[in-house]
């Protein structure tokens, strides 16, 4: 097992990868005590099964930099193949701030291939590289040096088997005509702004049960002071406050060092300091924010008229046609999109793009009382009027 611990080492496999149709990528890192996520390992492969072929890159060596890797990630004649990228790419663009292209992800594949919804990796090695995968390494530290044969062999694996499944998936694509879905699928992926935590936009991220505009506006300000101090100083952000605590203080929005003491769920070590000292002054703000600067809830869906009756029967056809087709109902659509569509409205993601052709059309026909519904066997049949 090749690890390279040297830029120079990473530049010359990056230099013939170039001349590769594509290069399997995958990560190991560590988050669980820093905001940001600390990368411990990157393996690398190209199709082949000769010496050099599969690497493992080890960005901890002090020898080491992913420039070159990042010039390969910018090369748009080598596509990119991970398994459940996000993270990864996170990482990638955090670090270097590149994200790779083109990009294939072959967990969204396989959910468009019919293998179901959020496929894992052990599946897919199971089921087209009919090989077994030790997941015994998974959870090990892997900031450690020197790595263990059983960590390098079980890294080694997440892209070498990578490459059967990108090959298996990518030829089904091609003939079932439906790569142009997955490239619609990856442009979240592909787009830096989801990979940006913006501190004022930190509260959408929190289930509130109020409507409240006050209430709201304190939220947004604990939370942006919570993303703030734990961005600055690279800590989780349940290490300053924790949700339920954060919501917590918005309901009783204490104003005095003594009011903090008597909070059921706030970390002791948030009720001094620096942190105490933030959530007094974020309260404070939240509390006078002017009526017309104060969070407006999204209150578009409490106000739809839902045909309960159209809705069950858009669920109906919605797995008609998932089974038909072999796609993940929860990729074509969510079950809030259905009722959008049985209220009436005509922006849900389901009605665009790809998934237009796969249920959307004939969705609108359903409301329109164009196209019914009948069982046949132990399946549904769909049939325009």
């Amino acid at each position: 097992m090749l690890t390279l611990t040297t830029t120079e080492e990473l530049a010359v496999f990056c230099e013939r990868a170039a001349f590769a149709p594509y290069v399997t990528v995958d990560t190991e890192f560590l988050r669980e005590r820093t905001y940001y996520s600390k990368l411990c390992l990157v393996q690398l492969a190209i199709p082949g099964d000769a010496q050099g072929d599969a690497v493992l890159v080890d960005p901890l060596a002090k020898a080491m930099t992913l420039e070159p890797l990042y010039e390969l990630f910018r090369n748009e004649n080598v596509v990119k193949v991970f398994h459940a990228a996000r993270q990864d790419l996170e990482i990638f663009f955090i670090e270097g701030g590149v994200i790779p292209k083109p990009l294939f992800d072959t967990q969204v594949a396989a959910m468009v291939a019919g293998f179901g919804e959020q496929v894992g990796y052990e599946t897919l090695v199971r089921k087209i590289a009919h090989a077994p995968l030790d997941k015994s390494s998974r959870f090990t530290d892997w900031s450690r040096r020197p790595l263990t044969d059983a960590q390098k062999t079980y890294a080694l694996a997440d892209v070498t088997h990578l490459r059967v499944i990108y090959e298996f998936l990518a030829a089904d694509l091609e003939k079932s005509g439906r790569r142009e879905w997955v490239e619609e699928e990856l442009g979240v992926l592909e787009d830096p702004a989801t990979y940006v935590v913006e501190p004022d936009d930190a509260w959408k991220r929190l289930k509130t049960r109020t409507n409240s505009g006050r209430f709201l506006a304190v939220v947004r300000e604990l939370a942006k002071f919570r993303e703030i101090y734990a961005q600055t100083r690279n800590i989780p952000r349940s290490r300053v406050i924790k949700d339920d605590a954060l919501l917590e203080l918005a309901s009783t929005r204490p104003a005095t060092l003594e009011d903090l003491s008597r909070s059921r769920l706030l970390l002791r070590e948030a009720r001094k300091g620096d942190i105490a000292e933030g959530i007094l002054l974020a309260v404070k703000v939240g509390i006078e924010t002017p009526a017309e600067d104060q969070p407006k809830p999204d209150r578009s869906r409490d106000k739809m008229q839902v045909n309960p009756a159209l809705a069950d029967l858009l669920r109906v056809l919605l797995k008609a046609k998932s089974e038909q087709l072999g796609v993940a109902q929860k990729l074509i659509a969510s079950s809030a999109d259905l009722d959008e569509i049985a209220a009436g409205r005509r922006d849900a993601k389901s009605l665009a793009g790809w998934r237009h052709t796969a249920f959307g059309k004939d969705a609108l026909l359903l409301c329109e009382g164009r196209l019914a519904l009948r069982a046949k066997g132990q399946s549904v049949e769909v049939f325009e009027l």
